[in-house]
């Protein structure tokens, strides 16, 4: 059965192999072929494309019904075992037929119109399979009556056609197209008239209808399996994306946030998001210390002179990275329930190398210099709006479009707009220079251009809404991507102010964007000491009171501070000691392993008093006991070593004397082994 496009994922079009007929008693099995048959003839006919094909084939069903409510009138309760087979065959071919209509009807236009003789073929196919059971079945032993039998006879006649029809108009029209594609591909600008005249017949008349065929043709994308229907699939996108904005125009922006449902309404299982990153892994990884991680964030973290596990700081024997595929399968599994689109690395690397072809290349760099001659004569604030939002979704959709509009001089002109007073126009600028920013080359563009690094910690300080401050601590977090600019950002007083305060005082999304970001400038020592004279630790601690939805990226941030930040992180941290206990109760795994991870830095740092206060937590014993049965393998570690701690301090043993040293600390032990973990 073809699935509807409001389902997800859009299956790919069935073949005729994954049909079976049903095991069903006679009678059954004919009720069966009149509902199938009655479901084709309510179908609507193809109103642009294969018009005639679609007509013949449900008016063939139409009147197969009525031979099939002649069997059910019938007396007769067995048939004859030809006529059960032909029956059984005759209801995979009717299904096919269903099938392939609501294929066409919710598919890509503009990709059926590129298929048109082939899908042609199909029809005719399916005509000449339903000839051939209809001149086999017994007319004669199914005691008919005589009117059935003549129309029996009518629909054998009328699929006897010699060869598929393929519709001259749309051969025409098709042939239209594949020259507006040629000429795209040779950078000759198309007529506008006769892309207009290609476009009306194919019923895309406005902007929304071109959105909604960029849709289809994405879903296609990924039905295909070899790379030429790839290649012609992108090329069509491309020409879609231009004459959706030379015919109609930008489109009016909707509100809307930035990120899908996977990143702002869905609870992230644990075990599901990237350690370093928080955000749900594409393609999980596992390291030799056996933690796992999203393959391009660890990447990232090893290019920029690592050598370390960021979870547990242990030295890597080697940085081999092996691919964690189980784990996989579970995202994807997960994904699709909560019907949130995935895709990995292995898929972007086939979109990367079926995209390098020159018509989708030229299609976009046509789209990109009309939005920007557009956006620099643009009078009003409304007209801007709608530019600035259509080079925001054209930044989303692929690295050849982000390097595009950079190239073409986009950043300049959208930094003028990072302080606009209209909400909706600062929430598009700062989103496109987002979206741009995940192309490498982009980050240093944006580092580089006058005004548009300022442009960006004004919108996380002082932006007209809370989206907008969101997207811009999402911008410092995809430029803190780089090891050099991680460090300059990290030496911005404005910078951690603002994300700061986002964290303390914006809505979930927005703290999340925060903490991502403090998260990812603490990778640099340096930088800890900053964020802990900028109040860091308080900060976490009052985002665990306030929101236990983030205390999982909220104690994340605290272990990170505390191992990096010696005893002035730890002097800090001691008033976090009771919340991280409550965490160690109820938090989930990785929350609960952070807070561990935390109290034994704590513990270790901070000497008698620090294990004294933890001590002092009721219960706390029991609930390390519990951790170390159904903790993770690290949270088991850690929990072991705090109880390791709690004991000796109990016994009277643990003489430790933190010393310090600027931000490093020193640990005279006298009676306490040194505890690896």
């Amino acid at each position: 059965m073809a699935i509807s496009p409001q389902n997800f994922p859009r299956k790919r079009r069935p073949s005729a192999g994954s049909f079976i007929s049903p095991t069903l008693s006679d009678r059954r099995l004919v009720q069966s072929l009149l509902l199938v048959s009655q479901e084709i003839s309510s179908l609507a006919p193809l109103q642009f494309l294969l018009k005639r094909n679609s007509v013949s084939i449900i008016r063939k069903s139409n009147l197969l019904a009525f031979l099939f409510e002649e069997l059910l009138r019938n007396p007769v309760s067995c048939f004859a075992p030809t006529a059960i087979l032909c029956f059984e065959e005759m209801y995979i071919v009717l299904q096919r037929m269903k099938t392939l209509i609501e294929d066409c009807s919710n598919g890509s236009r503009t990709w059926l119109l590129m298929q048109n003789e082939s899908v042609s073929n199909g029809f005719h196919e399916l005509t000449l399979d339903l000839s051939t059971l209809l001149d086999i079945i017994p007319v004669k032993g199914l005691d008919l009556v005589e009117d059935i039998e003549e129309l029996v006879l009518l629909i054998r006649k009328q699929c006897s056609e010699t060869a598929a029809y393929v519709d001259p108009t749309d051969e025409t029209l098709r042939r239209d197209l594949l020259k507006m594609l040629d000429q795209i591909k040779r950078e000759i600008v198309p007529d506008h008239k006769k892309l207009a005249e290609i476009f009306e017949k194919l019923d895309l008349q406005d902007s929304a209808s071109c959105s909604d065929e960029i849709k289809s043709l994405e879903e296609e994308f990924q039905n295909q399996r070899d790379d030429k229907s790839k290649s012609e699939v992108t090329a069509l996108i491309g020409l879609v994306r231009y004459a959706k904005c030379v015919l109609f125009g930008a489109s009016t922006p909707k509100s809307h946030g930035r990120r899908q449902k996977s990143m702002t309404d869905t609870i992230i299982p644990a075990d599901f998001r990237c350690p370093i990153t928080l955000d749900l892994m594409r393609d999980p990884v596992v390291v030799a210390t056996g933690q796992t991680y999203d393959r391009t964030s660890i990447n990232r973290w090893i290019e920029s002179g690592h050598n370390t596990c960021p979870k547990t700081g242990q030295i890597l024997a080697h940085t081999k990275l092996i691919q964690n595929r189980a784990l996989r399968n579970l995202i994807i599994l997960w994904c699709r329930e909560q019907e949130i689109p995935f895709q990995t690395t292995e898929v972007n690397d086939k979109v990367k190398a079926a995209t390098q072809n020159k018509t989708l290349f030229g299609a976009t760099k046509m789209t990109v210099l009309f939005l920007i001659n557009k956006l620099t004569d643009s009078e009003s604030v409304e007209a801007t709006n709608r530019v600035v939002h259509e080079l925001r979704v054209l930044a989303k959709t692929d690295s050849e479009s982000r390097a595009c509009i950079a190239e073409a001089g986009a950043i300049p002109l959208l930094v003028r707009f990072l302080g606009s007073d209209n909400p909706s126009l600062q929430v598009n600028a700062v989103t496109t220079l987002l979206n741009l920013s995940i192309l490498e080359a982009n980050k240093t563009r944006i580092m580089e251009i006058d005004g548009a690094l300022n442009g960006v910690i004004e919108v996380l300080r002082s932006g007209a809404t809370w989206e907008a401050k969101g997207n811009a601590a999402a911008t410092i977090f995809s430029l803190a991507g780089v090891q050099s600019y991680r460090k300059r950002l990290g030496k911005k007083t404005r910078v951690i102010k603002g994300l700061m305060d986002l964290a303390k005082g914006g809505p979930a999304s927005s703290r999340r964007d925060a903490l991502v970001a403090i998260l990812s400038l603490a990778g640099e020592r340096d930088t800890v000491g900053r964020l802990i004279e900028g109040g860091v630790v308080e900060m976490v601690i009052e985002v665990m009171a306030a929101s236990p939805e983030e205390a999982e990226e909220a104690v994340t941030v605290l272990e990170v501070v505390v191992r990096r930040g010696g005893l002035v992180a730890v002097a800090a941290a001691y008033h976090a000691i009771k919340k991280l206990s409550v965490v160690l109760r109820s938090g989930s795994d990785r929350a609960r392993e952070s807070a561990a991870a935390t109290l034994v830095n704590i513990c270790r740092k901070g000497g008698s008093e620090t294990v004294a206060a933890l001590a002092a937590m009721p219960g706390i014993e029991r609930v390390i006991w519990e951790l170390m049965g159904t903790g993770t393998e690290r949270c088991r570690r850690k929990a072991a070593s705090l109880l390791r701690m709690l004991r000796r301090w109990a016994a009277g043993l643990d003489e430790d004397v933190p010393t310090t040293t600027g931000h490093s600390t020193t640990v005279t032990t006298t009676s306490r082994p040194v505890l690896h973990s």
